[in-house]
């Protein structure tokens, strides 16, 4: 296993909260998937949640050593919970063929919060 890009992000989650409030449902379908968004609402601190997977977001784009560019899209990153309560991260449209270019074959993902911020870590490697 080949190590390619490592990311990590911390955001407030006030922040991400104020998003919600001004943007809404807008921001929300912009920037999560419909699985994220059921996700995070079935949780008790739902702000946090969203907060998480915004940093996890974030790590993702700079593990794979992406800049934001126009064709990338906030949901051509997904994270998903396994069962064992372990974020998974599924790629589509423009990152996956950004990943499969570099032969980059998974990203372990690593992502917590408290009530201030969130922060998450990403590992792109290549086996």
């Amino acid at each position: 296993m080949e190590i390619v890009g490592i990311g990590t992000d911390i955001v407030e989650c006030l922040r991400v909260g104020r998003m919600i409030e001004e943007h809404g449902e807008l921001f929300l379908v912009r920037v999560y998937t419909e699985r994220e968004i059921l996700y995070c609402r079935s949780r008790q601190r739902q702000t946090e949640q969203f907060a998480a997977h915004w940093a996890a977001k974030e790590a993702i784009l700079k593990c794979l050593g992406l800049p934001w560019r126009r064709g990338l899209s906030w949901t051509d990153m997904e994270v998903r919970m396994e069962s064992s309560n372990r974020p998974k991260v599924m790629l589509c449209g423009a990152a996956k063929d950004i990943a499969q270019s570099e032969r980059i074959s998974d990203i372990l993902l690593s992502m917590s919060h408290c009530r201030a911020y969130a922060v998450a870590h990403a590992i792109a490697v290549r086996t």
